[in-house]
């Protein structure tokens, strides 16, 4: 397919990525990622990125004006399917969050105001319906609207309520803001340690290396998977039989148990045998991955099936990893250093372990 490319193309000018995916997509089973970094490493390939950047500045100031244009219509459409009093008295809000309003304020894009009133839509309807407007919503209403919604759903409708009636008192559209005094408490959910039956031949159950050695990473030293994702080569010292990662903005080093060390070892010898010239940087790759020219880590899909096959989620393994920690021990301090966790995750688990302990939050 390279022939057929170069000899259409020519090779005085970089081709367009998109010509490479056209070309690609007539010919099944064409590695099309092999075929983009052999040209982007001979400085043959426009990325799609670089002609977007390449746009005269008046066709991408055309094109946000279109956008706008077509989101303020949406936003219309919705306030049409409220009564012309309360739709009225939406549009202030609008007006505000645009930066418009009596005092300034940064303004928010049409596309983030009009995914704000999808989630305050069905609110607002059901105080039409009842044959209210703003000015006549008290805080057993917000509160009743709150208590049908539950988690994100109701942290969304409460966040934008809030946001409405502060532009409305700003613009003196109405008089009271009902949310005011209203705080919306989320209950912390301590942990639970997984049944030990269910960690049992979790490995046997996956079938290939690196589902296997990112499951013991989670399972054994409580990693997060979104953290095994972005490993690097340079992560592993096997003369030290450690693994160094970056957990909040710090170096933290894992010593490696024999079964992990034995994981690591499969796995860097498949990923030789598989892509022995992968230019990727992180430990941890796909076909998909290992000649891609952006070198991205795995993706998260791609660990998620290994756990799926558990039937554990990444979640609850790191969770039941660390609160087993916490049952050998009432220091907060040791799975601090032990598993580079926040001093404030440490002392709930340390709590949920051992409730007749009475421990002072760190902060």
């Amino acid at each position: 397919m390279v022939h057929r490319l170069l000899a259409y193309t020519g090779v005085e000018e970089p081709i367009a990525e998109r010509d490479v995916r056209a070309l690609a997509s007539l010919e099944p089973k064409v590695p099309l990622h092999r075929i983009a970094f052999f040209l982007h490493e001979r400085g043959l390939l426009e990325p799609d990125h670089q002609r977007r950047i390449a746009a005269s500045p008046s066709r991408a100031r055309l094109d946000t004006a279109r956008t706008d244009a077509r989101h303020r219509q949406a936003i219309e459409s919705k306030l049409r399917q409220l009564p012309d009093s309360m739709a009225g008295q939406i549009r202030p809000w609008v007006a505000v969050r645009r930066g418009e309003g009596r005092r300034p304020h940064p303004p928010a894009d049409y596309t983030r105001i009009s995914r704000d009133l999808n989630v305050v839509l069905p609110v607002l309807t059901q105080w039409s319906q009842e044959g209210l407007d703003l000015r006549e919503i008290t805080t057993a209403h917000v509160t009743s609207a709150l208590n049908d919604r539950q988690g994100h759903q109701a942290r969304g409708v409460h966040h934008v309520l809030l946001s409405i009636f502060r532009a409305l008192k700003q613009e003196r559209t109405v008089f009271a803001n009902p949310l005011a005094r209203l705080s919306l408490t989320t209950p912390v959910r301590l942990p639970e340690l997984l049944p030990s039956d269910r960690l049992r031949g979790l490995l046997d159950m996956i079938d290939s290396a690196m589902g296997r050695l990112a499951v013991g990473l989670v399972a054994v030293h409580a990693i997060k998977v979104t953290d095994v994702a972005q490993l690097l080569m340079t992560a592993p010292d096997l003369a030290h039989t450690t693994l160094t990662l970056q957990l909040r903005g710090q170096p933290h080093t894992v010593y490696l148990d024999t079964l992990t060390r034995h994981l690591l070892d499969t796995w860097l010898q498949e990923r030789h045998r598989q892509w022995p010239a992968s230019p990727n940087p992180h430990l941890l790759v796909t076909t998909h991955s290992a000649h891609h020219p952006a070198l991205p880590p795995v993706s998260y899909c791609a660990l998620r099936r290994a756990f799926d096959r558990t039937g554990i989620t990444p979640r609850q393994m790191w969770s039941d990893r660390v609160l087993d920690e916490a049952l050998q021990t009432a220091d907060p301090v040791h799975l601090v250093h032990l598993f580079g966790i926040h001093p404030g995750t440490a002392v709930r688990y340390v709590h949920a372990a051992h409730p007749d302990k009475a421990l002072f939050a760190i902060r």
